[in-house]
C-alpha cells in the first residue's frame, strides 16, 4: 500500500468506494506539481466526513478522479469558539487566519472597529488560507471566514448564550480570569486593532450579558500575537486541550 504524503480539501462527499472528481487547479497541483500517477495515494477531507485515504484512478491536465479506499482519521470538530478580530496589514491578517484555523477556531469573523485601519478584506483569499492551514496541520475541519462587518452590527446581532472573551489592552498587567463553570459552552474571542478599542466600544461590550474582559499578561501585545495568546489560554482553560 502506497503511503499518502499529500492532504487535499475537497467539496465532495467522502466514503468507502466514493469517487471524487478533481477540478483543473487540483489536477495541476497533484499531477503537474507533485507528479502523482495512477495508484498514488492522497488523503482527502471535506470538513464533515473525516479523513479518507484515496488513490488516483484517472489523471489529466484538466482534471482527474480519485477513489476513496479507507477512512484514515475520524471527523474532529473544534469547540464552539469564534474568533473576532480587526484586520491589520495583509501578511499579518493572513497569519491570524492561518493560526486560528490551526488552533481550533470554529468560525473566523473579521470586524471593523472604530480604530480599524483596513476597510476591506479578500474573503476568498483568507478562506483559502484557512483551507491550506487545515491541509498542512492534519485537521479535518475548516472554519468559515465570514465577510467583514462592523463590530457594532455584530454585537447588535449577538446570539443569546454565547460568551465573549474581550481582550482589553487597558487591562494589561491584571490577572487572567475566566469562569471554569462555562467550559463546554459557546464562546467567542474578540481582539482589537493596533490602535485598541474606543471608549464607546468598551462601554458597549461591558454592558453585554456574558462579556468577560480579560488581560493577556503584563504586556500589551500586537494584534497577531494577541490572537495566538488568547486562543492558547482559552483552549487550555475551557477548550479541547484539557
Amino acid at each position: 500500500m502506497k503511503t499518502a504524503k499529500i492532504r487535499l480539501y475537497v467539496e465532495h462527499p467522502l466514503g468507502q468506494g466514493q469517487t471524487v472528481p478533481l477540478d483543473r487547479a487540483q489536477a495541476h497541483y497533484l499531477f503537474g506539481v507533485m507528479r502523482l500517477g495512477h495508484g498514488d495515494a492522497v488523503l482527502l477531507f471535506n470538513g464533515q466526513d473525516g479523513e479518507w485515504r484515496s488513490e488516483v484512478v484517472e489523471k489529466g491536465k484538466r482534471g482527474g478522479v480519485l477513489s476513496c479506499v479507507e477512512q484514515s482519521a475520524p471527523q474532529r470538530d473544534p469547540p464552539d469558539l469564534w474568533l473576532l478580530f480587526a484586520p491589520i496589514k495583509k501578511a499579518r491578517t493572513d497569519f491570524i487566519v492561518e493560526k486560528a484555523a490551526e488552533m481550533g477556531a470554529a468560525r473566523i469573523l473579521p470586524v471593523q472597529t472604530d480604530f480599524t485601519n483596513s476597510e476591506r478584506i479578500r474573503q476568498d483569499r483568507l478562506q483559502t488560507h484557512a483551507i491550506e492551514a487545515a491541509e498542512q496541520c492534519g485537521g479535518t475541519f475548516v472554519p468559515e471566514v465570514a465577510p467583514l462587518e462592523r463590530l457594532d452590527k455584530v454585537l447588535n446581532d449577538w446570539p443569546e448564550g454565547r460568551h465573549l472573551m474581550f481582550c482589553d489592552e487597558t487591562l494589561a498587567g491584571g490577572a487572567f480570569v475566566l469562569p471554569d463553570r462555562f467550559s463546554g459552552q459557546s464562546w467567542a474571542i474578540l481582539i482589537g486593532p493596533e490602535g485598541g478599542f474606543s471608549e464607546a466600544e468598551r462601554n458597549r461590550i461591558a454592558a453585554m450579558d456574558g462579556a468577560h474582559p480579560v488581560a493577556l499578561g503584563p504586556r500589551i501585545l500586537r494584534a497577531d500575537t494577541a490572537v495566538v495568546a488568547a486562543i492558547t489560554v482559552w483552549q487550555a482553560q475551557l477548550g479541547d486541550w484539557l
